[in-house]
């Protein structure tokens, strides 16, 4: 099988000229890079899917199935994995909300799902249960054998990915809290797993699911479980206070950090996720919550999102 994911061991490196812009001193604030893996644009997802590819090529599965919002970086990487793999890709996307683009001029992620060959189901505005089981029923009701994937990778394979990344980064950098958005919440649960303790793993919620603080616990404490280790120490660390109007609704701190990141050192975030996880990192170095910290940014990807027409209309205005 190929792998999915082209850099495995992905580079961290400090960002002294936005530390600088955040009061901070230049060896306070690092980069982990997941967004260079490699996949049809990189990111996180990639990892998360490589034991679900196994399964797929292992189990004799024909199709991949899984969901998301209309720009999902999950749908994107599935449909670059099921290419890869000479497998069929069918996505069961939500639509919340006439401003949504539909797929009749699709940009940025649904864009790529489309050159990736991936069949597109479109819903409602399912919450996020609902929408898992609306993934699992296309799977069983689909005339080829298919697995379902759940939305965001976000499983014990998917934690599991994360809690090497996490063992992974604690030999590359010597520091105090990694500072991660939270979507599904598979990412934040593995880094947890991996480094052993909540306390050095701080998730800026983005709003995609309810009950995120809950999930996250369980997850992390099975993916340690798996793998020999006790259950993460201390409390899970979320800060909701960067979610917005809603989950995909860009807001004011969002815009800042997506500008002075992408102002001070180059980096371009997008703004479902990595920049509202920016906007949280800003806040607090602004507060004094960073103070005496080293700090990494675990950078997840899903720059195709910033292309999709409704956010370069957002963002375009902004310039």
């Amino acid at each position: 099988m190929h792998p999915l994911v082209a850099v495995p061991h992905t580079p961290v490196h400090p960002l002294p000229r936005l530390a600088s812009a955040l009061g901070l001193g230049k060896d306070q604030l690092w980069i982990k890079r997941e967004d260079l893996t490699g996949l049809a644009g990189g990111g996180n997802k990639a990892r998360k899917l490589e034991l679900f590819a196994e399964q797929a090529t292992s189990g004799g599965y024909e199709v991949l199935v899984t969901g998301g919002g209309p720009q999902s970086n999950h749908a994107r990487i599935t449909a670059a994995a099921a290419a890869l793999l000479g497998l069929e890709c069918e996505l069961v996307l939500r639509r919340p909300d006439p401003r949504w683009p539909d797929d009749v001029h699709p940009s940025g992620n649904l864009l790529l799902d489309r050159m990736l060959g991936a069949n597109i189901t479109w819903v409602g505005a399912l919450p996020f249960g609902e929408l898992n089981q609306a993934i699992e029923d296309a799977a069983k009701a689909h005339p080829r054998k298919a697995l379902a994937i759940p939305i965001g990778g976000s499983s014990l394979p998917g934690a599991t990915a994360y809690a090497h990344v996490g063992a992974q980064l604690n030999e590359q950098l010597d520091f105090d809290l990694a500072v991660v958005a939270i979507g599904s919440g598979g990412t934040h649960a593995g880094l947890a797993a991996g480094l052993g303790d909540h306390s050095r793993v701080l998730g800026i919620n983005v709003g995609a699911q309810d009950g995120v603080a809950e999930f996250i616990t369980d997850l992390a404490a099975d993916t340690a479980t798996a793998l020999g280790h006790d259950a993460p120490a201390g409390v899970v660390q979320i800060d909701d206070d960067h979610v917005g109007e809603a989950y995909g609704v860009p807001t004011k701190g969002c815009e800042e950090a997506l500008l002075l990141a992408a102002r001070t050192e180059g980096l371009l975030l997008d703004p479902v996720y990595t920049g509202k996880a920016m906007a949280g990192l800003i806040t607090l170095a602004r507060n004094g919550k960073l103070a005496g910290k080293r700090i990494v940014f675990v950078h997840t990807g899903g720059l195709p999102g910033l292309l999709a027409s409704r956010y370069t209309q957002w963002m375009g205005g902004q310039l």
